[in-house]
């Protein structure tokens, strides 16, 4: 069989795992994840974040392999089939993000989220490979009857998670982040067919959720990151404002297509050339970070005065000033900073959208509503983390905690 091993700076010499997994990594679709940063914006804020999702589907792969064998070491029954649709599902889970992670989701891509573009990229492929895609594919949309294995693709304890915050954590170099991934695998177990960790593994799994809490506060959710992703959101839905009225602007054919179409869940099923010799799906897996910054850049110099100044604040960093609060801002605050801005800038109202936001962030790091994380006895029995941990009260990281921003230009240039 044909075996590929890479050097990865998180997990060492990690394998490429042959048969379709092998196959599949060499596709299109999978290499562009190659040019998509995996935490968008965040490289505005910590320099060293611009690792891809590329590096983090291999990875999330390798983790999941280390999981396979430990769990058939443990007499877990795993066929060779099964082994390969899991380790496909995962290699794929992130197929259908756009450039920047979320920020064309919100702004020229209608009503679809990256989860139902991965759904449809699998669906092409398993067409392209002849079906061969179908357990994993099952096992992505939990609907196969061994939910474990789609526990290790998609849970509160899956091998994403395993994955991506000890990445994030080693490029932004925020060191809460770093997880003993290789202890919590060696002590995952099966039982009535879900996913469970030992009970001499708990504190790894502590140190787990406030890991990912700490990181979701201090980088996911970093407010000056948040700034940025709002600017590039703007400045899409901008663009996306400006060619629904016919003005022209510069774009890569991929990026046009979005731009002067009204593409949804319609135009991604169809096999309609839309783009030279490629559909509405292949259209956009030709979209990757590139076609905005490239684009930003010539839109700099675009005659619509907000988008040339948002464009320029993101190209030079001169990003939105944010602030933060535990409750909604009053509307006559919000009132104010707007009238602030458009006396500065000479801007309009309908401007004024653009260049003042206001929205809300939330985080929990653990969820008991949805796939729980149970701990396993040495008599058999099983407790849900939240009463198993002795040391945490679990409740506290369980609680969703809701706040609020608005973000505004900071004065320093006009438009």
């Amino acid at each position: 069989m044909k075996h590929k091993v890479l050097s990865d700076p998180i997990h060492g010499f990690i394998d490429i795992p042959s048969g379709l997994p092998y196959e599949l990594v060499e596709h299109s679709f999978i290499q562009r994840l190659r040019r998509i940063k995996q935490l968008g914006m965040t490289f505005l804020v910590f320099p060293g974040a611009i690792h891809n999702r590329f590096q983090h589907v291999l990875g999330a792969t390798h983790l999941t392999q280390m999981a396979l064998e430990s769990l058939q070491a443990k007499g877990v029954d795993i066929s060779p089939e099964e082994s390969e649709a899991v380790k496909t599902a995962i290699l794929l889970h992130d197929i259908g993000h756009g450039p920047f992670s979320h920020a064309l989701e919100y702004s020229i891509v209608d009503g679809i989220n990256h989860e139902c573009l991965s759904e449809l990229f699998m669906e092409r492929l398993n067409t392209e490979f002849d079906g061969r895609l179908d357990l994993a594919i099952q096992i992505f949309k939990n609907e196969y009857h061994k939910p474990f294995l789609h526990q290790l693709v998609s849970s509160q304890l899956d091998m994403d998670r395993l994955d991506y915050l000890r990445r994030d954590s080693f490029f932004t170099g925020v060191s809460e982040g770093a997880i003993g991934s290789t202890r919590i695998i060696k002590m995952l177990d099966v039982v009535n067919g879900n996913l469970a960790v030992e009970a001499k593994g708990i504190y790894s799994i502590e140190k787990f959720l406030i890991a990912r809490r700490l990181m979701y506060w201090q980088v996911y959710l970093h407010k000056t990151s948040l700034a940025a992703e709002e600017m590039l959101v703007g400045i899409l839905k901008r663009a996306k404002y400006l060619s629904d009225r016919g003005e022209e602007l510069f774009g890569t054919p991929a990026l046009r297509y979005f731009l002067y179409n009204k593409v949804g869940m319609e135009q991604f099923k169809s096999k309609d050339k839309v783009v030279g010799d490629k559909d509405s799906l292949e259209v956009f897996a030709d979209l990757d970070d590139n076609d905005i910054m490239v684009s930003i850049k010539v839109w700099t110099n675009h005659s619509d005065k907000v988008l040339a100044y948002l464009c320029k604040a993101i190209k030079d960093r001169h990003l939105f000033k944010i602030e933060i609060g535990k409750k909604p801002f009053a509307k006559e605050y919000v009132a104010n900073i707007r009238k602030q801005v458009k006396n500065k800038l000479g801007c309009s109202n309908h401007a004024l959208n653009y260049l003042v936001v206001k929205s809300s962030i939330s985080n929990n790091a653990y969820s008991k509503d949805d796939d729980r994380i149970n701990i396993l006895s040495k008599d058999g029995s099983q407790q849900d983390i939240s009463k198993a941990s002795d040391m945490l009260n679990i409740s506290v990281l369980s609680k969703t905690v809701k706040k609020y921003y608005i973000c505004y230009p900071k004065f320093k240039d006009s438009l």
